[in-house]
């Protein structure tokens, strides 16, 4: 088959599924000429099935490799401190050096956590599935709880909320919720339906209030319980499983590996959280 017949999948699809990295990634990988399919450069819309002898970056992709394999996911709670990259030049501690290690293929990680923040961090190797939550399609809500320096008035929350105007464009939280302390110890939870650069930070900069730490509990329908301690994961359960594909419009088409030798506990319940009933504005 060459690459530009039409059976076969998308090719980007086919090397996401195959855990080479996010849609997104591989979209850029395939534009840049850095893939091949039998032995000629791919370009995007181009489809391949396992039998075609695919290579990224001049290696080739095993055909076993490419075959409908077990999906992962997997919480792990980020420390203050932790690097969201696979290797630092520096030789700083990273995330990547905490996670229990893949049959075949390599963790993606769902949007990032910059150093100074930590909490909730969703890894998977199927790249469509980490490709539908970050993308701001999909609408999924991220939920952080953060502390701030600085008063926080009725005022700036109506702002924070209706949308302020960031140097790459309009940003808002979708709500925040006073959630206690007063002086230097003030806490709220939020809730955010996309994903870029420092933009929790950003936004109460934005208004004049200084975010003294940032932790994310919650990321779509997957909360951050007490029985994840920091630098430490867990499998998802198998109702997480089940509504975080329904949350981005995905088959259970695959079957779920797991990465332990017998189930875990059920997940203790998450405290805290002040989301139950949303505050109407």
């Amino acid at each position: 088959m060459n690459a530009t017949s039409a059976p076969g999948e998308r090719l980007q699809k086919l090397l996401a599924n195959a855990g080479l990295g996010s849609r997104r990634q591989l979209e850029t990988l395939i534009s840049e000429g850095r893939v091949k399919v039998n032995g000629k450069i791919a370009h995007l819309g181009d489809r391949a099935c396992a039998d075609d002898r695919i290579e990224v970056d001049g290696k080739p992709v095993g055909s076993k490799r490419l075959q409908i394999n077990q999906r992962y996911a997997i919480i792990y709670n980020k420390r203050e401190g932790e690097l969201v990259t696979r290797r630092d030049p520096e030789g700083r501690e990273t995330v990547f050096d905490h996670l229990p290690r893949l049959p075949s293929g390599r963790w993606i990680a769902v949007g990032r956590l910059d150093v100074n923040s930590a909490g909730l961090l969703l890894f998977s190797n199927d790249g469509e599935l980490a490709n539908r939550l970050m993308h701001p399609r999909t609408q999924i809500e991220r939920e952080y709880a953060v502390r701030v320096n600085g008063e926080v008035t009725p005022e700036m929350v109506k702002r924070l909320v209706n949308g302020v105007e960031l140097e790459d464009g309009p940003a808002r939280f979708e709500d925040v919720v006073d959630a206690g302390g007063e002086g230097s110890n003030r806490w709220f939870h939020l809730v955010i339906m996309e994903g870029r650069k420092r933009e929790v930070r950003r936004l109460w900069e934005a208004v004049g209030v200084t975010v003294s730490r940032l932790k994310r509990v919650r990321y779509g329908p997957v909360v951050l319980d007490s029985s994840v301690k920091a630098g430490q994961w867990r499998e998802l359960t198998p109702e997480e499983r089940r509504v975080l594909l329904q949350s981005v419009g995905l088959k259970q088409d695959r079957p779920w590996g797991s990465l332990v030798a017998k189930p875990t506990k059920a997940p203790a319940k998450a405290a805290g959280s002040p989301w139950k009933t949303r505050r109407k504005r």
